[in-house]
């Protein structure tokens, strides 16, 4: 009777531990759903994160890189100098700071003697005509000075402290001939209107020699919000190497996290290029609110130009985001599993084919360079893959164009490994 209880013990045991390991399994499978929802929860919350700190991102690295690449600043501003815009402005500004300090009488005094009453009894006449006249011709003095290239000198020696005042302007710093006064950014025009003075002496109107040491300002930047932006602007200066890198990170975080990587992947480009593409959007309607804003003594076109110019860099950033991202989320998307995707592989490699064919009917052949390819083709994928994105990483400003000229440099390099590959196998 031992022995028959033995077996009977035995097999109640077994289906005991069946059900056990039964219960655990579906237990466990309660349990993954939850996980993975958690999971997809915090992935797309990281990725969303990211995304928003974005535009944060460029306009942080924009500041800090403003504020500290001075050289590059000055290359880029020093062609406002030929602005047509500006220099109208500039020769306004200035032949009104010289007419101000420009005695009349003392150039009537120049004429002789005999001719003294004549002219006199005609200024009666004329009235507001010979200031118009003088007007006019201090005006053109002025208009030669700034389209010489004298002038190209004193806007590339201004154009640091114009440097100077950008910086003073979002983040308190700097000082010098260029100040912040209240809410406006101005530049001392002195040696402009000092090289006008010269002019009019030499062209003869020698009283224009005892016009006194002249400190006129031109305003490059006026706003309310200077003072009240300073604080954010220091606080992107200091976070501009950062910042952009914590939004990219925060994207890969999430897409590392999920539990659909490659889907995750194409979002996060996508709303990485959607939220650089904002940004754009912002800049263009705050340029309108901002001309719109600005008091009427202020040229609008000059004060057009001095803003595009200014936030170049800023555009640049934001055509190299959106370019990145659709870069990215297309090349996820070419090398998944979706039906379209492999249509697009497909015809990719049918192309490549009848390449292929039509070397093999001229007798080309790759000897061991194709049996090397071959059998590295994965490592040379990921090595040539790895050289874009660290010639990406090391370009000192890179573009838009650049980052789509790396891209199609890349897709043609993976084309060659393509063909040399599968040269060497269909030989």
């Amino acid at each position: 009777m031992t022995s028959g209880a033995d077996p009977s013990g035995a097999g109640r045991d077994e289906i005991r531990r069946l059900q056990a390991r039964i219960e655990a399994l579906e237990a466990e499978r309660a349990v993954r759903p939850r996980r993975h929802r958690v999971k997809s929860l915090l992935a797309a919350l990281l990725i969303v994160l990211g995304c928003l700190l974005t535009p944060l991102g460029a306009v942080a690295a924009w500041t800090a890189d403003i504020t500290r690449d001075s050289d590059r600043y000055v290359d880029t501003v020093e062609p406002l100098a030929r602005d047509r815009d500006i220099q109208n402005a500039v020769a306004g500004r200035v032949s009104d700071a010289v007419m101000a300090h420009l005695d009349l009488e003392a150039l009537l005094s120049q004429t002789p003697v005999a001719d003294r009453p004549l002219v006199e009894k005609a200024l009666g006449k004329l009235g507001g005509s010979l200031e118009n006249a003088v007007r006019s011709f201090v005006h053109d003095k002025a208009q030669a000075v700034i389209a010489s290239d004298t002038f190209d000198r004193i806007w590339a020696e201004a154009n640091r402290r114009v440097h100077k005042a950008v910086v003073k302007a979002l983040t308190g710093e700097g000082g010098g001939t260029v100040k912040v006064e209240g809410d406006a950014v101005t530049i001392d025009l002195g040696p402009v209107v000092e090289e006008v003075k010269q002019r009019l002496v030499d062209d003869g109107m020698t009283v224009a020699a005892k016009i006194p040491e002249i400190h006129t300002d031109f305003t490059v930047i006026k706003s309310e919000d200077i003072g009240q932006a300073r604080t954010g602007f220091r606080l992107l200066q200091l976070t501009g190497f950062w910042l952009p890198i914590v939004s990219v990170l925060l994207i890969a975080g999430g897409v590392l996290l999920a539990t659909r990587r490659r889907p995750a992947l194409i979002a996060g480009a996508l709303g990485f290029a959607l939220a650089a593409g904002l940004l754009g959007i912002a800049l263009t309607v705050f340029r309108v609110v901002y001309l719109d804003a600005l008091p009427s003594g202020i040229s609008q076109p000059a004060a057009e130009a001095v803003y595009d110019t200014m936030v170049r860099f800023l555009r640049t950033g934001v055509r190299v985001a959106i370019a990145l991202g659709v870069v990215v989320a297309l090349a996820a998307w070419l090398t998944g599993p979706g039906r379209r995707a492999g249509f697009v592989r497909q015809m990719w490699h049918a192309g490549i084919g009848a390449v292929r064919s039509t070397a093999d009917r001229a007798g080309l052949r790759t000897g061991p360079v194709g049996r090397f390819t071959h059998r590295y083709r994965t490592w040379i994928t990921w090595v040539l893959v790895a050289a874009a994105v660290l010639t990406f990483v090391l370009w000192p400003y890179p573009t838009g164009w650049v980052v789509v000229g790396l891209a199609l440099t890349l897709l043609l390099a993976l084309a060659i490994v393509d063909f040399v590959a599968e040269d060497e196998v269909t030989a």
